[in-house]
Order: structure tokens, then sequence, then C-alpha cells
């Protein structure tokens, strides 16, 4: 889906939409700009959309689980701007290659090609997924919506499925949504965060 236009973000910028909720939270409390987010011909032959050969095969940007981010009023250097692009990228990553739930990877300082100056790369956990195809499920942190907590219902994830291989990362105690494409959630205890950002 297009990411909204509270998510300050280029334009025809898409990611999947059960993502979109956990960038608004970090569009409220961050100065973030998208400037990637799905890459690839849109289903039924439709056109390309995102950069074109900018992302590796493989890349969750093929599945419209992964942005890139700088800040907001920043330039293309590490200044003050980017503090909350910091900020952010330790929050979901507190220790290198060991991302907080829901994230998949984190690319920043220590990432060839990523940090302060150049950009932030999220991707969020999903099933095993093809590329250019929708996951079956992807893992998400609860958010509020309207003012109302939005907690997973008491269930177990989807049997049979497992994350796919990917760059190390960790995970952290604590809830985890698991969304599958028509937005169904249940929830597991393999990881999460605080959504006040502790």
């Amino acid at each position: 889906m297009p990411i909204p236009a509270s998510i300050p973000h280029e334009a025809g910028d898409m990611v999947d939409r059960r993502i979109v909720p956990n960038l608004r939270w970090i569009a409220k409390r961050f100065p973030i700009y998208v400037t990637d987010g799905y890459s690839g011909r849109l289903p039924g032959g439709g056109p390309q959309v995102g950069c074109r050969g900018c992302h590796v095969r493989g890349s969750d940007h093929h599945n419209g689980l992964a942005v890139d981010i700088v800040a907001l009023h920043g330039g293309g250097r590490c200044d003050r701007a980017w503090r909350p692009i910091t900020r952010l990228a330790r929050w979901a990553e507190p220790r290198q290659n060991r991302p907080r739930a829901p994230f998949r990877w984190v690319g920043y300082d220590g990432d060839a090609g990523h940090g302060c100056g150049h950009h932030l790369h999220l991707s969020w956990e999903h099933a095993e997924v093809r590329e250019f195809q929708l996951a079956e499920w992807v893992e998400v942190f609860p958010v509020r919506r309207q003012g109302v907590a939005q907690k997973p219902r008491p269930s177990t994830p989807p049997s049979g499925l497992k994350p796919p291989e990917g760059p190390p990362g960790g995970a952290e105690t604590g809830p985890v949504a698991y969304e599958g494409p028509r937005g169904g959630v249940s929830a597991t205890q393999s990881g999460g965060v605080s959504p006040r950002g502790d």
C-alpha cells in the first residue's frame, strides 16, 4: 500500500500495510523521512516502484517489509539532525547484530553502506517468502490506535511457519504480534519491544 501522508516519505513509496502502524508510531516520535520501501514490480504486471537495482537479492525491500530512513531535516552528512535517527537505530538495535523484535535486520553505523549521514535500514521479521510476494505473517510491535491499546489476542503463532534465514539478530522477551495478510493477529512470547521506547 502507499505510505500514508502522516509518515514523511518520497512520493510513490509503498510498504506492506501491516507495518504501517509501526511506521506511524516511529514517525510520531522521531523526525524521519522514508527514502525507500517496497522495490520491485507491482503484482499482476504492474509498474516498477521504488529504486531499481539498489537492493541486494533477497532484500526485505522486495516484500515491502523494509524501509530506508534518513533525517527529516538533515543533509548528506552526520550532523545534529541525525541524532534522533541514531537514537532510533539504538532503540531498534541496542547491540550490533542483535536487533530487538520485531526487527529482522537493522542497518546503521557498523554496517557497510549504512549509518549516520547515509541511511538507517529497518526490516521486520516475517514468514519465509519468495521475493515480490506477500509474507503469510509479519511480526510487529503493539501500538495504540485512536487512544486504545491494540493487544494481540492470546493464541499461538501460526503452526509450521518459521522466519526465513537472514542476517544475524536477536530477540528480547515480551509480547509480539503476528499479523496475517488479512490482518488476523495472534500473540507469542518470542520477542518484543515496549511501545513507549523504553
